[in-house]
């Protein structure tokens, strides 16, 4: 199977499970504190992923020396971004309809985008920047409606 294919697929299965986050999330808000509810999602998510890795033989001969100091500072960057991401949208689905919850939360397509261009090199043409706009406008017509 092509790489192509492969993160094609993998991408798909991440948005929807992602849009059942904000579902889920939201029937799970109606007497949670927000800060509460993110804390006992990342438990839960933590020891899944911990059985995922066990069984699928990922935590055996295990050496996180093998990590650069690099590699130790981007993974510990994301870890914490991805904790704050997950608050702010958990107060964000506490407060407001899940659906523009949602759209507003995928404007993070945007600013991937810009951060790509701007902290990883990445090229930016012009059906992005079309694709981009599609976007902002889909939201804000999502939003308004």
């Amino acid at each position: 199977m092509s790489s192509k294919i492969l993160y094609i697929s993998f991408a798909l299965l991440s948005a929807i499970t992602a849009s059942l986050v904000a579902i889920f999330g939201k029937l799970g808000l109606k007497n949670v504190d927000p800060t509460l509810a993110t804390t006992i999602r990342a438990i839960i998510m933590a020891g899944f992923l911990v059985l995922t890795s066990l069984s699928l033989g990922k935590l055996t001969n295990i050496s996180l020396s093998t990590l650069s100091s690099q590699d130790w500072k981007w993974i510990v960057l994301s870890g914490i971004f991805g904790a704050l991401s997950w608050l702010f949208y958990f107060w964000a689905l506490k407060f407001g309809p899940a659906t523009n919850v949602a759209v507003i939360d995928r404007l993070s397509l945007v600013f991937v985008l810009l951060f790509s261009v701007f902290i990883l090199g990445e090229t930016l043409n012009w059906k992005a920047i079309l694709g981009i706009t599609c976007v902002i406008v889909g939201a804000i017509l999502i939003v308004l409606r």
